[in-house]
């Protein structure tokens, strides 16, 4: 029986986010025709739960927290001791596992993802960051990329040659976007009112993610509109406060995070996304597939991800340097965008429509798994002696 290859996957934190969860659901989608490792810098491993019990994959002890040096230390033991086929970094959370992989000669069994910026790169760039990504990212077998706008970093930026960074989009099973029949029971367990229109936010609250521009955004906006919130992190204490500090706590409901999202996009009217920076959202994606007419900031892929029919209900974040005033005027322009839709019941039945439609034609599951299956076994050819 032919030996099944490993992966280490070496993340900085392996939490229910984007990447996390993408990573996930292809580990199971590949079954048994590959095993997995998993570390997470930050000890913080809730996305494993997401795992099948058939998937083989283990999660690994987290190196001791430590600054650089260390962890690369520490990194070089495990991959000395795991002797993984391909090691697999994600972000610039978990840079050092390049370093690690290249100081032990093993650049060509090594795959870096790249799938957008923090809060500390939203609006620029590091200088000390871009230059290791110049230094290093050359010297491992692929660079992988979710957006075409991080495709156009990766080579304008970072100076890497096309053949070496790929892009896979993200794509979504729509079979599990159908319409649920719990809508009415998710809507009485999250506290919503019959009746009420609801906003829907899905991510990890952290402040990249800009969930209290929504809060006020949606509290702006006429209607009475209700905003639920998937999702856990550092902001969740911020929105209650916001909430009560605005008088409208009633109309904010943090179901936190969910193990299976899925179900509950039917137990919102509409879709909104408020981030500083994304490249290809996989809660986006997920709320097309539900047939969720959209609002969102111009941020990444996002303006090529809708239809052309979504064109005005995507709004330009302000200049970084921007005064309080033009953060002021997005608030009042995602308010008035959100309350267009949310009077508008033809309107975001049509949209949603082409977004399902449009998840359907160009970002389906099966697409994403048939190139990272490629990928991976491109790098096992290419780093045999």
């Amino acid at each position: 029986m032919s030996r099944v290859p490993h992966l280490l996957h070496i993340f900085s934190t392996f939490v229910p986010a984007g990447p996390e969860i993408r990573t996930v659901r292809l580990m199971n989608a590949l079954g048994g025709d590959w095993r997995h490792s998993i570390v997470a810098l930050d000890g913080r491993v809730e996305a494993a739960e997401l795992l099948k019990s058939k998937t083989p994959a283990t999660v690994l002890a987290r190196p001791p927290r430590a600054a650089s040096l260390p962890t690369v230390r520490a990194l070089r033991a495990i991959i000395r001791r795991e002797q993984p086929d391909l090691c697999l970094s994600y972000n610039w959370g978990a840079f050092d596992a390049v370093i690690a992989s290249r100081s032990l000669g093993r650049g060509r069994r090594h795959l870096h993802h790249e799938d957008g910026f923090n809060a500390d790169e939203a609006m620029s760039f590091r200088a000390r960051r871009e230059w290791a990504r110049r230094i290093l990212l050359p010297g491992v077998a692929r660079v992988v990329v979710p957006s075409r706008n991080l495709e156009d970093i990766a080579r304008k930026r970072w100076k890497l040659k096309a053949k070496q960074v790929a892009l896979v989009p993200n794509g979504i099973d729509l079979a599990a976007f159908a319409e649920s029949s719990d809508a009415l029971e998710l809507r009485r367990t999250a506290g919503i009112p019959k009746g009420a229109l609801v906003v829907g936010f899905v991510g990890h609250l952290r402040p990249v993610k800009q969930p209290l521009r929504l809060l006020r955004a949606v509290m702006r906006a006429r209607g009475e509109l209700h905003l639920l919130v998937l999702g856990a992190g550092e902001l969740s204490a911020s929105l209650e406060a916001e909430a009560c500090s605005l008088g409208c706590e009633d109309r904010l409901h943090l179901v936190g995070h969910q193990r299976d999202t899925a179900p509950w996009y039917s137990a919102m009217d509409l879709f909104a996304l408020s981030s500083d920076s994304e490249q290809m959202p996989v809660a986006l994606l997920e709320a097309m597939a539900a047939g969720l007419a959209v609002v969102a900031t111009d941020v990444g892929d996002v303006a090529h991800i809708l239809p052309p029919e979504q064109g005005d209900l995507i709004l330009p974040l302000p200049d970084n340097d921007a005064r309080g005033d033009a953060q002021d005027s997005l608030e009042g322009a995602l308010a008035k965008a959100l309350e267009t839709l949310a009077g508008d019941a033809a309107q975001r039945q049509h949209l949603g429509e082409l977004n399902r439609a449009r998840v359907a034609e160009c970002y389906g599951f099966e697409s994403m798994l048939a190139a990272y299956r490629s990928i991976y076994r491109t790098a096992l050819e290419s780093a045999k002696p």
